[in-house]
């Protein structure tokens, strides 16, 4: 009685998958005997929060380095060299794609389990803002060089990230608002929009916008901090474009079995 409901982990057997919330003990009884194993999950925190700290962290500090606090550089060196507008440019996409994030956990994402332990939040947290502050470091530091192929090379990055920002968002608005038919959810389907027709050979569109976010901001400012950053995002999400497909074929195998998981052909 000392924890509460969302610590409480329960499983029918040692190292067991846990029951989720919505099962019934009746339901699980084939006799009239059940034994229940007891796991303390830890100090929990809600979702909406996990994303809101995980999110609100890295767009404060990039924001922190953009106005290059004395501090962090040298402010001689700051007012005498002359800032590029690729550094400018960067600034609003890295705020854009969070604030991006932000609303749509606020307005968008329907979560679907209530708690996740805190310290899959502080983990989270690290990765975020540590890289942020590798990132942004960088970007805006008074002896930053610009991309070796000048404003072309920006131009057609940025052009990229805003493409991949506006897909991610109209792909997490229509899985929000999946349709239902009878007693049955259905997969998304493409509509009008050119940003869903990534549904057509993808069962995870989401992950795959993401992925090019990161990549077009990484060519767009040309440092390897945010390379190393894309590359490990695009390996994590791989994984869970994996775990989501799996889930998919369960749940909607006509559907998605010719689909590839995240990126066409090659993954």
């Amino acid at each position: 009685p000392q924890w509460y409901p969302s610590r409480v982990g329960l499983q029918l057997e040692r190292n067991g998958p846990f029951l989720k919330d919505s099962v019934s003990i009746q339901s699980l009884a084939v006799s009239s005997i059940v034994t229940l194993y007891f796991t303390d999950l830890g100090q929990q925190v809600g979702w909406t929060t996990f994303f809101l700290t995980e999110y609100t962290g890295p767009l404060l500090i990039y924001l922190l380095f953009y106005i290059r606090l004395s501090t962090i550089y040298d402010q001689v060196e700051s007012r005498k060299n002359f800032r590029h507008p690729v550094v400018h440019l960067a600034c609003f996409c890295h705020c854009l794609h969070y604030i991006r994030h932000l609303l749509e956990t606020l307005f968008v994402h329907k979560f679907s389990e209530g708690h996740t332990p805190l310290k899959n939040m502080i983990k989270g947290c690290a990765f975020y803002w540590g890289f942020t502050s590798w990132i942004a470091y960088y970007i805006n530091h008074p002896r930053y060089t610009p991309p070796s192929f000048g404003h072309k090379q920006v131009f057609y990055a940025a052009l990229a990230f805003l493409m991949c920002e506006a897909g991610n968002h109209f792909i997490n608005v229509a899985l929000a608002h999946q349709t239902n038919s009878g007693n049955r959810t259905c997969f998304p389907s493409p509509t009008y929009n050119p940003f869903t027709w990534l549904f057509l050979l993808v069962s995870c569109p989401n992950y795959t916008y993401e992925a090019g976010s990161w990549i077009s901001f990484t060519v767009m400012t040309q440092t390897l901090p945010v390379g190393i950053f894309a590359f490990l995002m695009v390996i994590q999400m791989s994984l869970w474009a994996q775990k989501k497909h799996k889930l998919y074929l369960k749940r909607f195998y006509p559907e998605v079995r010719r689909k590839a998981a995240m990126i066409p052909i090659i993954f």
